[in-house]
């Protein structure tokens, strides 16, 4: 998985967690003392990862001494180019990591089966969790377990997909004893859907981006007859932070946003998104400059939008000790700021860097 806010080393360091992170549900699955482990889609970004990358994975699933049962979703779906039908995935894959190809039930523990609801396109056409369950009957003496992909209708904006998952149809066959729990992928953010407590997306096992809801954890389900207690687990270690608050206007503002940099733990997993407003002297703009260029040295990565005047005040030239050339030079840039339009901001800005110079030959 790319993201464009992240550069190379960043970029590289965010793949290795996503390596890091399986054989940290491995160990989650082991020490919860679960009878198996299942991805309910998108395992892969997509069927055209390089050789090196399905290694890595595989290696990875290795870790885990349990079954792992792997779900085709959108981005990796069980289609004529589909990895999971790939020489390289068949050759290699551990014996525990098997892949959800049908929907027929299959006994992964002593009364408990798993049905899967596979996406053989990028484009199903139907409720794939419906049609999982339309041939099943009432499990008697079995607790049935699905595992599914996609956006469920109660959710989903898209009212025109008919791949939606039916809310409505799933809660039935909870109801009616075709499944007892309801295992879903496709969102990012961990979510309960409905009212009965068993139906959740997971989320991802490591953020991914800024709107995310509770991502970096899986769920440990423990489900017996008339009993199902879902439990969240933290296994995730970046986070994409945004803040929108940032009003700059003085010093003691940034006093404030610099602690709050400073305070931040992990900071080279930590990616921002922040989005400042509000009106600064020349020194309080090239101070803020020098706290941005820290902050990308040290975070993962730095996207960085304002809404932010910087006007110069008398009090940002009272001891600059400018003389000959230099002097000169801020006087004329003053007159230009004055002027206005697309000159004066360019004055602005040179004034800005003139006060920032300065202040780093007194330093």
């Amino acid at each position: 998985m790319k993201r464009r806010y992240l550069g190379d080393e960043a970029q590289a360091r965010f793949a290795d967690a996503r390596f890091a992170v399986v054989r940290r549900l491995a160990a989650l699955a082991h020490e919860q003392s679960c009878a198996f482990a299942v991805v309910c889609g998108d395992v892969f970004e997509s069927s055209q990862v390089d050789r090196r990358t399905l290694a890595r994975a595989l290696d990875a699933l290795g870790a885990f001494r349990v079954p792992v049962y792997l779900l085709p979703g959108n981005h990796d779906p069980l289609d004529g180019a589909s990895i999971y039908r790939q020489p390289a995935f068949r050759e290699r894959a551990p014996s525990q990591a098997r892949v959800l190809e049908d929907a027929r039930p299959v006994a992964v523990a002593p009364g408990i089966e798993l049905i899967g609801a596979p996406w053989r396109s990028k484009r199903p056409g139907r409720d794939l969790v419906a049609a999982a369950c339309a041939g099943l009957a009432p499990a008697r003496g079995t607790l049935r377990v699905c595992a599914a992909h996609g956006a469920v209708d109660a959710l989903s904006p898209d009212r025109d997909d008919p791949a939606r998952i039916s809310l409505a149809g799933a809660e039935t066959a909870l109801a009616d004893g075709r499944l007892h729990y309801l295992a879903l992928g496709d969102r990012h953010s961990r979510t309960e859907v409905g009212g009965t407590g068993r139906i959740f997306y997971a989320g991802s096992p490591e953020p991914t981006d800024f709107d995310e809801q509770a991502p970096g954890e899986a769920l440990v389900v423990t489900l017996e007859p008339g009993r199902i207690e879902v439990t969240p687990h933290t296994v995730g270690t970046w986070t994409f932070l945004r803040r929108r608050d940032l009003r700059l206007a003085g010093e003691p503002d940034l006093d404030a946003f610099e602690a709050w940099l400073l305070s931040l733990p992990a900071k080279e997993r930590c990616v921002l998104r922040l989005e400042g407003a509000g009106t600064l002297d020349l020194r309080g703009g090239a101070r803020l400059d020098l706290l941005l260029e820290r902050a990308r040295d040290l975070f993962a990565g730095l996207d960085w939008s304002a809404d932010l005047r910087v006007e110069p005040a008398d009090a940002d030239f009272d001891d600059l000790e400018l003389a000959g050339f230099a002097a000169r030079a801020q006087a004329a840039l003053r007159e230009r700021v004055k002027a206005g339009g697309d000159d004066g901001a360019r004055a602005r800005d040179a004034l800005a860097l003139l006060v920032r110079l300065a202040g780093v030959a007194r330093a």
